[in-house]
């Protein structure tokens, strides 16, 4: 797979200037910015959470958590991680796993974790297990203009910069 065609469209409409940098294919986050020699700060992952209500996204560093507790206060909702099976429906351009941050163009509120917006630029996947997109943070904040920004994630334990 390439890059998701929601994403290549929502780059190419907003303008966004950005690159790809390709990496050898990877299985999670910590991974994918060990295998692309990316500090894992700046790799922005999307957690998709989801409770009878729908789906939420959330927009961290690869080196975070969400704390769920976070979000539930900011949504009034009990969320929980979904499954790859509902990634897969509802992502059918991305690869499961390698979900692009842009969410709110996929029709679901999208958290974005205010840590990011502290970096000089982000890198994110672009759909499948071995592309990243990488721009200036102030292009990432223009893509995301749509998130709601707030403090939800925290450091884990262990996992190096």
């Amino acid at each position: 797979m390439s890059m998701s065609h929601t994403l290549e469209a929502c780059l190419q409409h907003k303008g966004c200037r950005y690159e790809v940098v390709r990496h050898p294919y990877s299985h999670s986050s910590i991974e994918t910015a060990a295998a692309a020699h990316v500090p894992g700060e700046r790799l922005a992952k999307t957690v998709l959470l989801e409770d009878e209500q729908g789906y939420v996204a959330a927009v961290l560093p690869s080196t975070h958590a969400v704390r769920l507790s976070e979000i539930w206060e900011m949504t009034g909702r009990h969320l929980t991680l979904a499954s790859e099976t509902d990634m897969r429906e509802l992502f059918k351009d991305c690869e499961p796993g390698a979900l692009p941050p842009i969410c709110t163009e996929y029709g679901m509120m999208t958290f974005l974790d205010e840590s990011l917006t502290q970096q000089p630029e982000i890198y994110f996947e672009a759909g499948d297990h071995e592309e990243l997109v990488h721009m200036q943070a102030d292009q990432f904040l223009a893509l995301m203009d749509r998130a709601e920004r707030a403090r939800f994630a925290h450091r884990m334990q262990g996992v190096s910069m």
